[in-house]
């Protein structure tokens, strides 16, 4: 009789797989009850390393031209294509639904994310432009990144809400810290082998596993992190992170699951330049 090899899941911070510093780790069961795995519980240490490494890579990667963000982010539909069955069998696992409907989900995923990879040359044209001024000089506004970003990924999908979570916000010009949702932690780590081994930096995407209520309050006093995403937490714990968060006024939002280039916006800034018109 076969004894079957069950994984312990790591952490993905700066391009490695380390263990949580604590040691700590949680039990994960299938939609019937099955022990599936040991997620790691993310410290505070590791939402440290976290954020150092996203901010450590940030204006590389913000300062890439569109099109090659656009072209790195492609190349990780790619590589997602060939981790469909994978991608399967974990939200058949974790959510308990048929093969066909795991099957739709990984599509609609890989979809989306080719969807906002096309929008990273396309966001500064369409919401950007010259603006009618007197004088002689030109005025122009571009939306630019905002930073070092955390998401808390929701939990009305297991696969698509992560797709959601971190595509826009790499689309626009900005670095990552994510953190799984504790239901659905097996998605969120296979997607950082996906990164690991596609053409993104390491350190521009970071997933965190654990508890969101017990990483939250710790991403709000954060002084590094320009923004956060919320959608994954409850009421409470995402109103007392928006009372911490405003010590260094971080950009702070929640979303419902919808495709829309104003989940990229959300995290830009719009700036403005005034140049003179050469005689």
């Amino acid at each position: 009789m076969r004894i079957d090899v069950k994984k312990t899941y790591k952490l993905f911070i700066g391009g490695q797989f380390p263990r949580s510093e604590s040691g700590r780790s949680y039990e994960l069961f299938d939609s019937k009850g099955n022990f599936l795995a040991n997620p790691a519980l993310a410290s505070r240490k590791d939402l440290r390393d976290a954020v150092v490494a996203a901010r450590n890579i940030s204006d590389k990667w913000s300062s890439a031209t569109a099109f090659n963000r656009s072209q790195i982010l492609y190349r990780v539909a790619e590589v997602m294509e060939g981790r469909k069955d994978q991608f399967i069998a974990e939200i058949i696992a974790q959510e308990g639904v048929t093969k066909a409907q795991a099957l739709k989900q990984v599509n609609e995923a890989i979809d989306l994310w080719v969807w906002y990879a096309g929008w990273c040359d396309k966001i500064a044209s369409v919401y950007g432009g010259t603006n009618p001024v007197s004088g002689s000089f030109y005025n122009f506004t571009t939306p630019e990144n905002l930073g070092v970003v955390a998401s808390f990924i929701s939990d009305q999908s297991s696969l698509t809400s992560i797709v959601h979570a971190v595509a826009p916000i790499l689309a626009g010009g900005n670095t990552l810290v994510a953190v799984a949702h504790e239901d659905y932690p097996l998605s969120a780590i296979t997607l950082s082998e996906v990164i690991a081994t596609s053409d993104v930096p390491g350190g521009v995407v970071n997933i965190l596993t654990g508890k969101a209520k017990e990483i939250a309050p710790w991403v709000g006093s954060h002084m590094d992190i320009d923004g956060v995403d919320g959608s994954g937490l409850d009421s409470t714990t995402y109103d007392a992170l928006r009372k911490d968060g405003a010590d260094n006024l971080k950009r702070i939002n929640r979303f419902d699951e919808v495709k829309s280039p104003q989940r990229i916006l959300a995290y830009m800034e719009h700036k403005t330049v005034w140049h003179p018109i050469g005689i």
